[in-house]
Parts: C-alpha cells; sequence; structure tokens
C-alpha cells in the first residue's frame, strides 16, 4: 500500500542553506567527503559529516516544528562487546522521560544496511547500541543516498508511539522503502548510503557511510520509516 510521506519544500532548502552557512562560518567540523564502508552491512568507522536538510513535522513530543540537520564533528562506530544483541529493546514510557537519555549516534551506536526478501524494493537499516550507557533512538535517521542534496523522505505514518530507548547491545529498525509502482518514475542506481543520526530536537549528532547493497536503485516515491523497536514493524509499511 503508498502511505502520506512528508515531503521537503521550501523549509527543507532553507534548512540547508542555513547548514552551510554553519560550515563556511568555519566550526570545527570535519570536511564532507564520501567514504564507502568496506562491506555491504557495516559501517564506516571514520566517515565525513555531511550537511543534512529539513523536514516539516516535528517528530517527537517537545521537539520544535522545524528540524534542521546542521553538520556536527567527527563521528566514529563503537566497538562495544555485543552482550546483548538481538534483545528487543524497551521503548520509554513518554517524551519526557527519553528526553533525558542520550541520542544514538556513530559515536556511541553502529549503523548497517542489509538486503530483505521481503517486501520487495526494501532494505532494512539496523542501528546497535554499542556504548556501555543508554541510548535513545529518536525520530527517524536521515538519509541521503550517493551524492543527493536532500534527505530521503520520512514515513510519517510510521511514527512510533514512544521513542525507542536501547541498552548496551540492543537494536532498533528503520524500513527503507526504494521504489514506487512500477512505471511511475524512473529508478536511479545508488551505490552508497550516508545515516545521519539525529538527537530529541532533530540536530545532527553524526553521519555514518555506508556501502549498499549491490544493484541498490530507487526513485522519488521512496521513503525511511522512524526507528522501530522491531524488524517486523520496520518492514510492515
Amino acid at each position: 500500500m503508498r502511505i502520506n510521506r512528508i515531503r521537503t519544500t521550501a523549509i527543507a532548502a532553507t534548512a540547508l542553506a542555513a547548514a552551510l552557512s554553519l560550515t563556511a562560518c568555519g566550526g570545527d567540523d570535519k570536511a564532507m567527503g564520501t567514504k564507502p564502508a568496506g562491506a555491504a552491512e557495516t559501517a564506516t568507522p571514520a566517515a565525513t559529516n555531511t550537511d543534512g536538510k529539513a523536514q516539516t513535522d516535528a517528530p517527537e513530543a517537545g521537539a520544535p516544528e522545524t528540524q534542521t540537520v546542521p553538520t556536527e564533528g567527527k563521528h566514529a562506530g563503537g566497538n562495544g562487546d555485543g552482550a546483548n544483541r538481538g534483545k528487543k529493546p524497551e521503548t520509554a514510557p513518554n517524551a519526557e522521560a527519553a528526553a533525558s537519555i542520550p541520542a544514538c549516534t556513530p559515536k556511541n551506536s553502529r549503523v548497517k544496511v542489509s538486503s530483505v526478501s521481503r517486501p520487495i524494493n526494501h532494505l532494512l537499516l539496523t542501528v546497535t547500541n554499542t556504548g556501555s550507557k543508554d541510548c535513545a533512538a529518536y525520530y527517524a535517521p536521515f538519509l541521503r543516498f550517493d551524492d543527493a542534496q536532500a534527505v530521503y523522505p520520512i514515513l510519517d505514518d510510521s511514527k512510533p508511539q514512544s521513542v525507542v530507548v536501547l541498552s548496551p547491545g540492543e537494536e532498533a529498525y528503520a524500513g527503507i522503502g526504494l521504489l514506487g509502482e512500477p512505471g511511475e518514475n524512473e529508478p536511479v542506481k545508488s551505490e552508497n548510503l550516508g545515516v545521519i543520526m539525529v538527537d530529541k530536537n532533530n540536530k545532527a549528532k553524526g553521519e555514518a557511510t555506508l556501502k549498499l547493497p549491490a544493484e541498490t536503485y530507487t526513485d522519488s516515491l521512496g521513503f525511511v520509516t522512524y526507528w522501530q523497536s522491531d524488524v517486523e514493524t520496520a518492514l510492515m509499511f
């Protein structure tokens, strides 16, 4: 089924211009670049940061209505011991409780992208808490395929009731819809995926660059879901 999606418009362009202005002012951010990871499902440990764009709806209670995605500091994936990997994460009881939990970022988490057999034309994005403390998978990941100047549309109808909070070793998931109905739009082949993690205010907290599975095609009707606590929910849209 086709579900309503968030479309980035003039607000997204304004947010990108603001982000580029921040970069030009000479912060401590690293230069933008594309650095493929060595494997399809492993985040690049020292990927560079890039500017993102705004979405039009606030994802969580207490978040601003216009989100910005500024470039933010160097990121690197942690190693973690993975002792609790595979456990189903708990969701925060409410937005206020989640607000006190640090965001999952490339510094305390690892992100990977993988193919799935069902549904067709989908990928699965997985973030694992590799740190020693709880972290929250806020909102949805901001995605950029190759050198796209706009972030991938976020599926508003996939918004969960609560923020997904991960204990060390636990995972959260987001589904990526790649294509609309056949013949509706011209598919574009992509090789790399930028995954921007955000905090409770939808501010960028680092970007991981992943190598996409071979023969990955997208079109303008694609989407990514909010972070979910289980694979089934992430892939049901």
